[in-house]
């Protein structure tokens, strides 16, 4: 492996290409002590490992991580440095390797036992065929007609809320003080800076190893994720919505399928309340869609047709009234007595525990009339 040392002390430089001399495995190419540039000289050396000191004047060793990172996305970074404080500890969250200094012969052969099974699982892992869609239908996962589904393996919480920001925001350029503001509020700056560094090191590095080809670039003083060819559910929903033809016995399984396809509420999985306008409006949406497609069901006495998707629309939105009283006169059309008195006790019960209510006006004296039938 090639390898590039940058550190702002020539002594500390010196040390630790000793150190890495003798090792079979490694090429050390070129040494550093300005890491402005080394930036300016990586693409053309293309190492495949670098050591950088966190501690430097001009630039730190986490934000000249980030720039490296970003031209060569594939490169192992190892931090060195003689503080055991908040960087180590964002590091060490996200699997970024470090050695404090001095650095010893055999605390650097662990750093590249390391790599070596990374590279390997990496070998092991990849895909012949990259993945080319994106679901936030429910939840936020992969998904390909050569591999099937796969979820993201996120070490953190952050690292996926993060992603999932992102992809919210995708085309669209992102400031890093949103991103503190959003992940890191209670965090003092430079902590939260190295949090952020370190967390899109992990995305960056997450998407190349599932074959994802997504690319997070820095946009000003922020990100930009590109979608590049990789589709997103959510978008593909919109657009045959849209597109999608009037109802009519010849169109009906089309608009079926669309019902079908909202496989749940836009990262319902999630409590993030940044997302909360987006999943209402999606759902909204999809409501008014589904209630249209059961309307026409009714009308055309395909009446269990109907049920299912009535059934549908109560799995997404389960304090809905309108949905037990739709239910009710279907399971009366097709003489069902038992699943009336069903519905409309769980609608009572839940409208008591979840309202304090009782059904409206109507509702009961459609069910009172209902039972003065028998």
């Amino acid at each position: 492996m090639k390898v590039v040392l940058i550190d702002d002390e020539r002594l500390a430089l010196n040390y630790l290409e000793k150190m890495l001399q003798g090792n079979e495995e490694l090429e050390i190419v070129k040494m550093f002590s300005d890491p402005i540039q080394a930036i300016e000289e990586i693409q053309q050396i293309k190492p495949e490992m670098v050591f950088l000191d966190v501690e430097m004047p001009v630039m730190t060793g986490i934000e000249a991580a980030e720039q490296i990172l970003t031209l060569l996305p594939d490169v192992h970074i190892v931090f060195v440095t003689a503080y055991e404080g908040y960087a180590i500890k964002a590091f060490e969250l996200n699997a970024l390797d470090y050695v404090l200094k001095p650095a010893r012969r055999e605390r650097l052969q662990k750093t590249l036992m390391r790599i070596r099974k990374e590279k390997a699982e990496m070998v092991k892992e990849s895909s012949p065929v990259p993945y080319r869609k994106i679901c936030c239908f429910r939840s936020l996962h992969l998904e390909s007609s050569e591999h099937g589904t796969e979820t993201f393996r996120w070490r953190t919480t952050k690292a996926q809320e993060l992603f999932a920001y992102l992809i919210h925001r995708r085309g669209q350029p992102v400031r890093k003080d949103v991103l503190l503001d959003l992940l890191w509020t209670d965090v003092e700056w430079k902590k939260g800076y190295a949090h952020l560094y370190t967390t899109v090191y992990q995305i960056r590095k997450t998407l190349n190893k599932l074959g994802v080809e997504l690319k997070l670039t820095n946009c000003e003083d922020g990100y930009l994720l590109e979608m590049n060819d990789v589709s997103l559910d959510v978008e593909e929903w919109e657009k045959r919505l849209r597109q999608a033809p009037p109802i009519t016995k010849e169109t009906i399984q089309e608009h079926l399928n669309l019902v079908e396809l909202y496989r749940g509420d836009y990262l319902a999985e999630y409590d993030y309340l940044w997302a909360e306008s987006e999943r209402q409006r999606l759902r909204a949406d999809w409501y008014h869609h589904a209630a249209q497609v059961g309307k026409f069901l009714v009308e055309t006495n395909e009446f269990a047709k109907a049920m299912a998707v009535y059934l549908r629309m109560q799995q997404i939105v389960p304090h809905q009234e309108e949905l037990f009283f739709y239910m009710m006169k279907l399971y009366d059309a097709v003489g069902d007595r038992e699943a009336v008195e069903g519905q409309y006790v769980r609608l009572t019960q839940m409208l008591r525990e979840e309202l304090e209510t009782t059904p409206q006006e109507d509702v009961q004296n459609w069910y009172k009339q209902w039972k003065n039938k028998r």
